[in-house]
């Protein structure tokens, strides 16, 4: 008796959102990873199955849950998975969606980086069930000879074809050399864990074939490939990244998380539903179904979907309270975290933004004012000679959409 699902229900999970833009590549791999299921159902095997992070900053977003949620299925599923941590690919940086080299960083920058990245990737993979490996463990200990081997499977035309590459090429920009190898080193992360399966980005599918060709090379059976669309940042246009300053942390505070969310465009919404929540095909299409015959709002869907998003990673407590926090925003109320600032005596409005934080200059504080972005008691402020008197109570400022400070009288 098997300990796996019947391989039919295993392949109705993990072929959900898988995306190559190429309907060939989808029917092999379809075809692939079927048979490496039956095998499994029959052997009673595990599947060897793994994605890799490079550490370009300290924290994980959503976009990087996309394929961790995937992996988080084949764990459930009964398959081995590895979370693998790019110390060394991260020194060169994936060039696969960037249009210009990225800069450098040193093994120990890597290293520095990846101390946070297990942790939070266990808000969504178990933790019992998941191996952490680091990609420097073998890839430091190639040769220059190892290098040259792996080199010679590839052509100069291979790598020019790929639309990044060729956009600079045509453009006369840098290519620079070590940006090829990119692609080779992930390959033999494939060849070194002797892997089944490798979840990543649609953006990574030149990447994840390149460790098949390796292991091919090596006398392996290639690895099955799976790949997930990009999810657009919180502009609504360019893919999620922190360097961009559009992106959604799963470490950020819940208000935060929820506001984002909620400040979407409209056009991004049934990506994140399906790419991002647990919630069921059907169940989707239910809700977003609702909107298009205006029986719900977009706003009240934006709702769920923040909810759904800060439950999933920060638990339905805190969902709780960013949604309640964010209504009392919307009313013009301070959120339950807003800061407290203790007024002792008559204080200018401009003094009181600077002093309780909420701007980090009087000048920042003046042009706030004269662009009508403070409220005070929900009332807009129009003078920057506004006093604020410890006698009136407790008072809420608002400064711009997100930033409140509560003043209340100094005991």
């Amino acid at each position: 008796m098997s300990n796996f699902p019947p391989v039919d229900e295993q392949m109705r999970i993990l072929m959900r959102g898988v995306d190559f833009g190429d309907e060939m590549t989808y029917k092999n791999m379809e075809k692939e990873l079927r048979e490496r299921l039956q095998e499994s159902y029959d052997t009673g095997r595990p599947l060897r199955v793994y994605c890799g992070y490079d550490p370009s900053s300290p924290d994980l977003h959503l976009g990087h849950t996309i394929s961790m949620r995937k992996l988080r299925q084949f764990q459930d599923l009964g398959h081995d998975v590895t979370f693998l941590i790019g110390t060394f690919t991260g020194m060169v940086g994936d060039p696969s969606d960037k249009e210009s080299a990225r800069r450098q960083q040193t093994l120990a920058d890597a290293l520095g980086k990846a101390q946070s990245y297990a942790e939070q990737a266990f808000r969504v993979l178990d933790r019992s069930k998941t191996k952490i490996r680091y990609n420097h463990e073998w890839l430091q200990q190639l040769s220059f000879g190892d290098v040259i081997g792996l080199a010679s499977h590839f052509t100069v035309q291979q790598f020019l074809a790929r639309e990044n590459f060729a956009k600079r090429f045509e453009k006369g920009d840098a290519i620079w050399l070590h940006e090829f190898f990119y692609a080779l080193m992930q390959g033999y992360d494939a060849v070194a864990q002797e892997t089944d399966v490798q979840i990543g980005g649609t953006d990574q599918l030149f990447n994840l074939m390149a460790g098949r060709k390796l292991m091919e090379a090596h006398g392996m059976r290639p690895q099955v490939v799976l790949t997930f669309p990009i999810l657009e940042g919180t502009d609504g246009v360019l893919r999620m990244s922190k360097s961009l300053g559009n992106s959604i942390g799963i470490d950020e505070p819940p208000g935060v998380m929820f506001t984002k969310v909620l400040n979407l465009p409209d056009n991004v919404m049934r990506n994140y539903a399906v790419l991002v929540t647990r919630w069921e095909q059907d169940e989707i299409d239910a809700l977003f179904g609702q909107v298009e015959s205006g029986q719900m709002e977009m706003r009240e869907l934006k709702h769920r979907l923040a909810w759904e998003i800060v439950s999933i990673f920060q638990g339905d407590e805190a969902a709780n309270q960013a949604a309640e926090d964010a209504r009392r925003m919307y009313e013009g109320q301070a959120p339950s975290d807003a800061p407290v600032f203790a007024l002792a005596a008559p204080m200018n409005i401009l003094d009181v933004l600077l002093e309780g934080g909420v701007v980090k200059s009087k000048g920042e504080a003046r042009r706030l004012v004269e662009q009508s972005g403070v409220r005070l008691n929900g009332e807009v402020v129009t003078s920057k000679e506004q006093i604020l008197a410890p006698d009136a109570g407790e008072q809420i400022i608002q400064a711009g959409k997100r930033k409140f400070l509560r003043v209340v009288p100094r005991s």
